[in-house]
This record gives C-alpha cells, structure tokens and sequence, in this order.
C-alpha cells in the first residue's frame, strides 16, 4: 500500500482517505486551480487516475490475504498482468438506485448499463453474449435522482 498510497497501517473497510504517493502523482498544468471545477475533473492527476480525487487523496481499502485469498488472488494477478495492483471498488448500482443486493439484481444492472462483463463468484458475463434485454416502461424513472 505505501507504494502508492501515503498511509499507515490498513483500512479493510474502505474507511480512510488517504493522499496518493507524491511519486505516482502527476504535476498540474498551469492555471489549473483557476479552472471550473468540471475542467478540473478531468484531468489525469497520477498513474492512478480511476482513484484519484482533485485533491490527489484516494479512498482506500486495503485485502489481507487470511481474511479474503480470492481477492489477493485477483490482484496479484491482475499486478502480474498490468503491473499495478490496484483495482476500482465501488458500489454497485446506478445513481438514485440502491446497491445491487442478488445475482438478479445484478444481471440487471449489468445489462441496462454499459458494462461491457459482469463477474459473480467463479462465473463471467460478456454483454456480447447475452440474448436481448427487454423491458416494458423506461427504467430510469423507477426511482428519483437524488
């Protein structure tokens, strides 16, 4: 973790903000805290960008391998095929909706969205795939935007 992150000790539960190492950040171009925020949203500011907030800081979730091997598992082999050991972790729903609780659920969000795979235990998803995904009615208006 402090190869990329600026943080001691660890935080399974995604609890923590911490900066990302100055190493890994990259420089702002001039003027840039005189742009609007949403330029500012937009910029690649480290090697991690997915993560990385404006501030440079990152909400981080660190995997012991006793507690959960599946998923040290898949980091260290998405670090032997990426060389980075760092993936996304994120709530799974889209705004205004709640989290994705079953596989159902899932599959739905899954196929009303742009992801291209969905993973659930051992079993991978290509939306390619998939037979057509029809509904009656306009999904979006089931819930309120908050």
């Amino acid at each position: 973790m402090n190869e990329y992150f600026d943080i001691e000790g660890d935080s399974p539960y995604m609890l923590l903000v911490a900066p990302v190492a100055k190493k890994i950040q990259n420089p702002l171009p001039p003027g840039y805290m005189a742009r609007r925020l949403r330029e500012r949203l937009y910029f690649v500011r480290s090697t991690l960008p997915a993560i990385t907030h404006v501030d440079y800081s990152a909400r981080i979730q660190s995997v012991d391998r006793a507690v959960n091997p599946r998923y040290a598992a898949l980091l260290e082999a998405f670090k032997k095929r990426h060389g980075c050991p760092v993936l996304v972790n994120t709530s799974f729903n889209v705004r205004g909706e709640p989290i994705v609780c079953t596989p159902e659920e899932a599959y739905r969000c899954f196929m009303r969205t742009e992801m291209d795979y969905l993973v659930m235990g051992d079993s991978l998803f290509a939306k390619s795939e998939q037979p057509a995904f029809r509904e009656k009615g306009d999904w979006r208006q089931e819930f309120a935007l908050d």
